[in-house]
């Protein structure tokens, strides 16, 4: 018998839909399209990079299986993600002769490599919220006018913000306008070891005109240049060059510059020249709107309790979001379950807060109690009291729903932290809040923000 792509294909998916759990192949093939079938393979798009690794890993081998028994002959499966260039669609074009300057427009780009830059990390993925809206709106700027305006930029906050997302956006973005633009991306450890390499080897000339030419250069965790004196000399005289030429230098950090200790005066100084502006942790908003962009962008099917509990868990970074939604669905298809609540909290347990970023709140019952304790005008020791008074009943049932949901500890060490109270108290505390969470959006929101606080770099 024989089949188009589409009919071959559709047929291989009604047999997945009865071997798989319908989560998880509504998750990974029900977006997957046939593009085009020959004797020997068969060419199919599916949404993301991911998608094409995690098929290829996990169901390979099913698919291939399902394809013999259908053709009674075996049949390569190749994946292709949307986010590549397709070839299959030739739109046809008008031959002209070129104008001399079409030529040399086309020359001039052919000459000037493509940048090494990621190019998912564009300004349409990038979640603008609270923690980041000078940065972002910073960024925008220098994308569109490069060299003129915040000249340096200097971005500093912690691992996984988003820093390096915002460094490659501004890089494609002005590629995309102007692909002779010679755009520069390097991390400042690769920096110095391009320069000892070049001092080895006796071409600091080479190495200096290559840096020295660039439009755009983009420095990652500039912090690693702090005591290495020969590399801060070397970095000086190039940023010096190219901001005298207006060539537009961005540079991230951990930390704002004053507080990088082992960095030069001279370097300090001219990094504030420009618009230094931080990148802190995102609020439960941004978090969730991170959650749902992720979910649009790689076409993957998240109910909403399930996005409320990782944005709810996952406070400290947006690089911890995205992987724990990629540890989620791995661990759904791995145990063949449906994602809900419950199977998020059981494969996600231990990713939140494992390994805080540098500078990261240290999480304690004692931090916990004392920002508790201040944000509703009482005493911390008054927690631990036996009076039930409101005004002490609130932020105790508070503090033990925190220090349940941030550090994991049992009923009966909660209790003891507040004067012995038995677990059916605890669990009684932990309750009223869950409910209030559920029914009064600005408790909610307070709790939100005193979450936040708790989070918040000391």
């Amino acid at each position: 018998m024989e089949f188009t792509a589409e009919e071959l294909w559709a047929r291989v998916l009604e047999m997945m839909r009865g071997q798989l759990q319908e989560q998880t192949y509504r998750t990974w093939l029900s977006g997957t399209v046939a593009q085009s079938l020959t004797e020997s393979e068969i060419l199919i798009e599916v949404p993301s990079d991911f998608h094409v690794e995690w098929i290829e890993g996990r169901f390979g081998g099913l698919l291939a299986e399902a394809l013999q028994q259908l053709l009674g002959r075996p049949l390569e499966v190749i994946f292709r993600s949307t986010e590549e260039a397709s070839p299959l669609a030739i739109p046809a074009i008008e031959v002209v002769s070129p104008t001399v300057p079409a030529v040399r427009a086309a020359e001039a780009t052919a000459s000037v490599p493509r940048p090494a830059l990621n190019e998912r990390y564009v300004f349409d993925r990038f979640v603008v919220g609270n923690n980041n809206e000078l940065a972002a709106a910073a960024c925008r700027a220098v994308a569109e006018s490069p060299g003129r305006v915040y000249n340096p930029l200097f971005l500093y906050g912690g691992v996984g913000l988003g820093k390096t997302h915002l460094m490659h956006a501004i890089g494609n973005a002005i590629h995309g306008s102007d692909p002779t633009r010679r755009i520069s991306y390097v991390p400042a450890e690769e920096f110095t070891n391009d320069l000892v390499a070049s001092i080895q080897a006796g071409t600091m000339a080479e190495f200096r005109r290559r840096y020295r030419q660039m439009d755009l250069l983009l420095v990652d965790d500039i912090q690693f240049l702090k005591g290495k004196e020969a590399t801060q000399e070397e970095f000086f005289h190039t940023f010096n060059a190219l901001h005298d030429a207006r060539k537009q230098i961005v540079v991230t950090s951990d930390r704002p510059p004053r507080d990088i200790s082992g960095l030069a005066a001279r370097l300090v100084s001219r990094f504030e020249w420009g618009m230094v502006a931080d990148i802190k942790p995102p609020d439960y908003e941004t978090r969730l709107a991170i959650l749902l962009k992720q979910a649009v962008h790689d076409h993957l099917t998240l109910e909403p309790d399930v996005l409320d509990f990782i944005a709810r868990s996952c406070t400290s970074s947006v690089r911890e979001l995205e992987g724990a939604v990629i540890k989620l669905l791995a661990y759904s298809s791995l145990t063949n379950q449906e994602i809900t609540v419950e199977l998020a909290r059981t494969g996600l347990k231990g990713t939140f807060g494992s390994t805080p970023p540098p500078g990261a709140a240290r999480l304690s019952p004692g931090r916990i109690r004392e920002i508790v304790a201040r944000r509703f005008d009482v005493r911390e020791e008054a927690l631990s009291s036996k009076r039930r008074t409101r005004d002490l009943t609130v932020p105790r049932q508070v503090a033990m729903y925190l220090i349940k949901d941030l550090l994991e500890y049992s009923l009966v060490q909660i209790g003891n932290l507040f004067g012995g109270r038995d677990h059916s108290t605890v669990i009684h505390s932990i309750r009223k809040v869950e409910e209030a969470l559920a029914t009064d959006d600005e408790f909610f929101r307070m709790l939100e923000d005193v979450r936040d606080e708790i989070n918040r770099p000391e």
